[in-house]
């Protein structure tokens, strides 16, 4: 009797016992679909003990993970960005406008998932909620219809670290062990396999993947021939957990591993991306960083101010303008000199995001002469210089770029006034802060014979 399978698909793929076989002719689906319902018309031959792969995009469609955007592909960039940071817990890295964060799934991967591909040109995708929950429920559905049991593996396309291009994970799965640990066991040669475990869902993903691709309109295959004993696991456990993960720091590691590639990467930059907003849990770790620059006595006499206000910042940035303008006209600079030199100002104006880094008194000791009360506050204001190299240092690990200008310096009586902070708050500059347009990259270290004296 001919095998109806070979018959229907002569071509397919069959490796060691198993074939991988595609479900063709399956409808465009839209939110409220009867997923089980196309599957069980499309392939009534499935059978018990097959493993369903299943894309997630689809997933995402028929569960109305699906976002409506404007088609104007900037508006739409603007929209999708928003997204990700609805979806992201935690951002890891960032390169230009890419960045690879933990979702609220736990998965870590680009855009937190957020997809435009194979979807109306006036949406955006979503991951499933819940991708365990969806593959239970559409192996329970499939159960109900065909009167089988088969496993299911909800996937997404994703890139591993330290390797290029991309490959199909699972990040939901019901029905088939998620992991196969070979703990215990002894291989050919006598030796004891400690620590060796398959990710199974993964490798069935990427399986799978060999006859669905991305272009050929099939989303679903099925891996015959495993038999799956159903152990309970699910997607979910492959996401390592944060107290087991060597690299959960992320783009933080760099500080501490890589000071030296993070020292080099500061660079005074004027160009920021306007398109993409500076991370706030960014520079709120990279403040923690320059916090921790080293000072006189155990003080921390270092204090920065975010001036997120546009209101406030316009209203300092105004009266600083107007000072410089009246100083060097008293001064006798010439008018188009002036400009020039106000004319630097912009960059504090443009910039997405602006810090001013103080110097305080804490911790300040008093001497009975004069001499050593100025060598004291000299001294807290190079720890003040520190702590601003630390910021800069910090910001360019965090993959965001930073200029630091003197201005505030000048003027420290007016920012006092403006901020209303203490009068032993010693301005030290102003940091514009921003996304860089281009990738930072690395700087060269100087010739030592430039600036080094060996007496």
């Amino acid at each position: 009797m001919t095998d109806p399978i070979a018959a229907a698909f002569p071509d397919h793929a069959s490796t060691g016992g198993l074939t991988i076989l595609p479900i063709p002719g399956l409808p465009e689906f839209r939110p409220g679909d009867d997923l089980a319902a196309a599957l069980a018309d499309a392939a009534p031959w499935l059978a018990d003990g097959d493993v369903l792969v299943v894309t997630s995009k689809i997933v995402s469609k028929v569960e109305g993970r699906l976002v409506p955007a404007p088609e104007d592909p900037d508006e739409r960039d603007v929209l999708r960005r928003k997204l990700v940071d609805q979806e992201t817990e935690r951002i890891l890295a960032r390169r230009g406008k890419t960045l690879i964060v933990a979702g609220k799934l736990g998965i870590v991967q680009a855009a937190a998932g957020i997809d435009g591909s194979n979807v109306r040109r006036d949406e955006l995708a979503l991951l499933p909620a819940d991708p365990d929950a969806s593959a239970a429920a559409l192996r329970g559905a499939l159960r109900e219809r065909l009167g089988i049991d088969v496993a299911v593996v909800v996937t997404d396309t994703m890139g591993r670290t330290w390797r290029i291009g991309q490959t199909d994970m699972a990040i939901g799965s019901s029905g088939v062990p998620v992991l196969h640990r070979y703990g215990g066991a002894v291989d050919a040669q006598g030796n004891d396999l400690l620590v060796t475990e398959i990710a199974l869902a993964d490798e069935l993903a990427a399986a799978a993947d060999l006859v669905k691709g991305k272009l050929g309109a099939v989303p679903v295959a099925v891996v015959r021939g495993m038999h799956p004993a159903d152990d309970g696991s699910g997607a979910r456990e492959l996401v390592r957990s944060v107290d087991e993960d060597m690299f959960w720091l992320g783009t933080e590691e760099a500080i501490g591993r890589g000071r030296r590639e993070a020292v080099l990467l500061r660079r005074s930059t004027r160009d920021f991306d306007d398109e993409v907003p500076v991370d706030p849990d960014a520079l709120r770790r990279a403040v923690g960083v320059a916090l921790t620059a080293p000072a006189p006595h155990h003080s921390t006499p270092f204090r920065f101010v975010w001036l997120r206000d546009p209101a406030r910042r316009t209203a300092l940035l105004d009266a600083m303008r107007e000072r410089w303008t009246a100083d060097l006209t008293a001064d006798g600079r010439p008018a188009d000199e002036i400009e020039r030199r106000l004319a630097r100002g912009d960059l504090l104006r443009r910039a997405p995001e602006l810090v001013l880094p103080f110097r305080t008194d804490e911790g300040t000791h008093d001497y009975p002469d004069a001499a050593r009360s100025a060598a004291e506050r000299d001294m807290f204001t190079v720890a003040g210089g520190a702590a601003v190299q630390s910021l800069l240092v910090a910001l360019a690990a965090e993959g965001l770029a930073s200029c630091w200008v003197g201005s505030t310096i000048f003027v420290p009586d007016l920012v006092r006034e403006h901020l209303g902070v203490d009068d032993g708050w010693q301005p030290l500059g102003a940091v514009a802060v921003g996304t860089p347009v281009e990738p930072l990259v690395p700087r060269p270290p100087r010739d030592p014979a430039q600036g080094l004296l060996e007496w």
